[in-house]
């Protein structure tokens, strides 16, 4: 006779977890034979389903993802950013691998409405997130919080909860590109960089600062601009730079859309100013058809999607607890130049 009565409330695959100690994605890729699990786990599963008398609410499933699929959500700061739509595409491929779909949400760079967006995908049922933070407070991203849904964040390490990340080596790629601005005889380089309150941010900076300090150049904060990744934003910090008397000779920009706002300034300078060299964090569509060279710091979004995704399907594969891991992907310096 079944452990469930019809008078009982019915049960649910995080019932069903809850009872095993494992997460509702373990239980339900035991129930449909796919990979990402241990055999010992999915035979042990599939016992307690059975003497539990748990039937699948299939329709349930299929009206809460278009399929019997299940569903990771991402959360990203801002959809303008061509970063993310790389990083979602780089998830998807491994998550179709897993019968899993990819969920979106964006937070518009705001810690509030992150926790929104995060209460939001949990409410929908989602099986695991990842989550490029907005902030540097990650405690609504904790285990308990989540109902022990697996949480991997991208582009920043963890505040304050035990999860795994992927990084993008934002120290060195900026350092490096510093250094070969120097290199080039460049000893006023203004920094269009993002807020500190930010991992990338924090981080780009510290290699600018470093580069600089090795060189034996000073900050000078006339020649910082330190903002929301924001293309107007960087182009009316490039432009107030430049207007300086004595103006810095190369810029770095610390994203793409900074990079942007930075090539608008420089768009529209006379012919007989100064030339400015640039550099920026991020490879850019066209960057080979510009009218100025071009050296960026280039590293491969896609690959850290891919990364947050098997580390994802990883923890819940895990039958015995793990450390939270870090994979941090590597940048390389690329440049474009001027077309003749």
């Amino acid at each position: 006779m079944s452990a469930h009565s019809e008078s009982e409330p019915a049960l649910t695959m995080r019932d069903v977890a809850a009872r095993l100690g494992v997460s509702p994605m373990t239980v339900s890729r035991a129930l449909r034979g796919q990979r990402g699990i241990g055999e010992a786990t999915r035979q042990r599963v599939l016992a307690e389903v059975a003497a539990l008398g748990y039937r699948p609410n299939k329709r349930a499933r299929e009206l809460r993802s278009g399929g019997p699929n299940e569903l990771i959500g991402l959360v990203v700061t801002n959809l303008a950013n061509p970063f993310y739509s790389q990083l979602a595409v780089g998830l998807e491929q491994i998550c179709v691998g897993y019968g899993a779909r990819v969920m979106l949400g964006s937070t518009g760079e705001d810690p509030v409405t992150e926790r929104e967006v995060v209460a939001d995908l949990v409410d929908r049922g989602v099986d695991g997130l990842v989550v490029a933070p907005a902030g540097h407070d990650h405690s609504h991203l904790g285990g308990d919080r989540l109902r022990d849904l697996p949480v991997v964040l991208a582009a920043s390490p963890p505040m304050g909860i035990d999860v795994d990340c992927v990084l993008v080596d934002d120290y060195g790629g900026t350092r490096d590109a510093c250094r070969r601005l120097v290199a080039r005889g460049h000893r006023r380089i203004g920094f269009l960089g993002l807020p500190p309150s930010l991992w990338t941010g924090s981080e780009r900076f510290r290699g600018y600062a470093v580069a600089l300090e090795e060189a034996g150049i000073a900050l000078d904060e006339r020649y910082i601009s330190r903002h929301r990744g924001d293309s107007a934003l960087a182009e009316e910090a490039a432009r107030a730079m430049l207007a300086l008397p004595d103006p810095p000779t190369a810029l770095l920009t610390a994203n793409n859309r900074n990079t942007v706002g930075a090539l608008s300034a420089l768009r529209g300078r006379a012919q007989d100013e100064a030339p400015v060299t640039l550099a920026g964090f991020d490879d850019i569509e066209l960057a080979d058809m510009l009218h100025l060279p071009l050296t960026v710091v280039s590293y491969d979004p896609v690959e850290l999607g891919r990364a947050a995704a098997t580390l994802l399907f990883e923890r819940q594969a895990s039958t015995v607890p793990q450390p939270p891991r870090r994979v941090t992907i590597a940048t390389t310096l690329v440049d474009h130049p001027a077309p003749r």
